[in-house]
């Protein structure tokens, strides 16, 4: 029977080889020269925010690791994480905005694109998260 939870979850490994065509954006000034830095930067910051964007659709009823496990079953370091998270994705989208419509300068505007993927990237990554946390957390879901 089709499980879209289950199809889904695989889907969000496109993950990795959309963070790997990022790291090769974030390397190719150096092999192909600092002519086009700021080009490679803004792919950089599209293919992570994709990357992060795809890698949300994974089953949040599950964590991935042990350090996730502890920082989700624990309510202070939880909402400290989903605090800081918020932050820098308010953060980024205003910063992308700013460059965007605002900024005079050239290198800045250029960034602007990457910029504002990143943070919608991260919108998803923060409801992902969020979810991470009312799954898992000790207080709310005591273990049976």
């Amino acid at each position: 029977m089709f499980e879209a939870r289950t199809l889904f979850h695989k889907i969000s490994y496109l993950q990795y080889p959309l963070m790997l065509i990022g790291i090769y954006y974030a390397v190719q000034p150096y092999i192909v020269g600092f002519d086009y830095f700021f080009e490679s930067v803004n792919n950089l910051l599209i293919f992570i925010g994709l990357g992060i964007s795809v890698s949300t659709l994974q089953d949040t009823t599950t964590t991935q690791n042990e350090v996730s496990r502890k920082i989700w079953q624990d309510p202070k370091k939880g909402k400290l994480l989903l605090s800081v998270l918020g932050a820098t994705t308010l953060f980024l989208i205003i910063a992308g905005m700013y460059g965007a419509y605002v900024s005079t300068s050239e290198n800045f505007k250029e960034l602007s694109f990457g910029i504002i993927v990143l943070g919608i990237g991260l919108i998803g990554m923060l409801k992902a998260a969020i979810e991470m946390f009312e799954n898992h957390r000790l207080d709310k879901n005591p273990p049976a």
